[in-house]
């Protein structure tokens, strides 16, 4: 069965540009000019993904993100936003957005950003049972829930608590984008009396135990202005 994407864009010539891409890959494809058009799309029909502009007339993609997560079900929505909008884009991700790209940005990316998304979809919704002990590769690293052990190219990576549970819950969610308030939220728990700056902290020190080049991260990865998520790697 063909996917279904409802593009939320009232520039009409990206919005019939991404149309256009999005129906090569055999995806139906519905577009909305407007916030209002927009939302009254989304309840009319069960859509896979909402590409969402977060600058619209009528109601603006934040206030749609937040009322497309009041609803019964999960619609994962991939987020369009300018460079300036960075306060914009946190608050986005917050509010449940699954990932964003800035414009201008290239059709190939969003092309990939899109086949990410349902790749993950797939997982989860896999008939397949999912062990969450079953260790996790990602290049040349080997993560073992059942052991709480890590190996790099073959050896052992000695990690604190802590420490295990960032990356553990990263590699996890390879691909997703997270606010440092979200990853201390799931990390650390609700309850914890800490700050954001935990989180950089501890980034900080996973970084420098496990890539060849903590400045140039092949595993975590910064999202200049939001946070920080895990990389893709091919299985």
């Amino acid at each position: 069965m063909s996917r279904k994407i409802l593009v939320i864009e009232d520039n009409k010539d990206l919005a019939q540009l991404l149309d256009l891409h999005l129906r090569d890959l055999s995806y139906e494809v519905d577009l909305a000019f407007d916030g209002h058009e927009g939302f009254a799309k989304f309840k009319s029909k069960d859509y896979d993904l909402i590409l969402l502009d977060l600058m619209l007339p009528g109601l603006d993609g934040l206030e749609i993100c937040r009322r497309i997560r009041t609803q019964p079900g999960y619609t994962p929505i991939l987020m369009l936003t300018s460079k300036s909008a960075e306060l914009d884009r946190v608050l986005g991700l917050e509010m449940g957005a699954d990932d964003y790209v800035t414009k201008p940005f290239s059709i190939r990316e969003l092309m990939a950003r899109v086949k990410a998304i349902f790749r993950r979809i797939d997982e989860l919704k896999s008939d397949q049972p999912i062990n969450p002990q079953a260790p996790i590769r990602a290049g040349n690293l080997v993560i073992d829930p059942a052991r709480r052990a890590v190996d790099l190219a073959g050896t052992a990576v000695d990690l604190t608590a802590k420490e295990f549970d960032l990356l553990l819950y990263f590699a996890r969610h390879a691909g997703r984008v997270f606010t440092r308030a979200q990853l201390l939220d799931a990390v650390w728990g609700y309850g914890h009396d800490g700050y954001e700056h935990t989180v950089n902290s501890h980034i900080n020190r996973l970084r420098a135990k496990i890539e060849k080049n903590p400045a140039q991260p092949r595993y975590i990865l910064t999202v200049w202005g939001v946070g920080y998520k895990f990389a893709e790697f091919e299985p």
